[in-house]
């Protein structure tokens, strides 16, 4: 999956919000893209409830990486404002598009998001993440959660499709993401080839 992590404006240094609003729309495409992975690989995710469950969970866990991260790079100050304003912008464009496919209430949904965010954060505590990333642990953790919403037959077997593949991936995608968005230099834009002839 490729995405877009860098600045094209005046470099500059970037405040812990601005950061966290772009990464949380790269935040939301990673997930998305690890729900699609899984039932490719065959696991039975229904439209629905289950699917978006299974998006919350993958969230919070990009989330509190990013989190972990931030703890690396940022005062203390500026890692509660970049996590409080990831958590909630991803919190309103999961909870906006709950809602609107299924019909639950806007607020219901960001507040269970947030509650739940809250839950996790302190569970994910029990588990390292230094500068080569998270242990085993913090891994296993989230498919143990997504186990929790999958049928029976696939439960046992998510465990592997999530520590193996989508979490690793994504967690790398993350840290990419943020080594990006703290450059202070602009990316230059690509010369497009001249379509011309000599």
């Amino acid at each position: 999956m490729r995405i877009k992590s860098h600045w094209f404006k005046d470099g500059r240094e970037h405040s812990p919000q601005e950061i966290s609003d772009a990464l949380s729309f790269v935040v939301s495409r990673i997930a998305y893209n690890a729900l699609k992975n899984t039932r490719q690989a065959n696991f039975e995710i229904e439209a629905g409830a289950q699917y978006f469950d299974f998006l919350a969970e993958f969230l919070l866990f990009l989330i509190l990486v990013a989190d972990r991260i931030a703890y690396r790079q940022l005062s203390a100050e500026d890692r509660l404002i970049f996590t409080a304003n990831l958590g909630n912008r991803v919190a309103e464009t999961y909870a906006e598009n709950r809602s609107r496919l299924l019909a639950d209430d806007l607020k219901e949904c960001k507040k269970r998001f947030i509650d739940l965010l809250n839950q996790r954060s302190g569970e994910y505590a029990e588990f390292d993440y230094d500068e080569n990333g998270p242990d085993y642990g913090f891994y296993r953790y989230l498919a143990w959660c997504i186990g929790e919403i999958m049928t029976d037959a696939d439960s046992r077997w998510i465990i592997d499709q999530i520590i193996s593949f989508e979490a690793p991936e994504a967690v790398e995608m993350v840290e990419k993401t943020l080594r990006d968005l703290n450059e202070t230099e602009p990316r230059k834009p690509r010369r497009h080839a001249s379509a011309g002839g000599e």
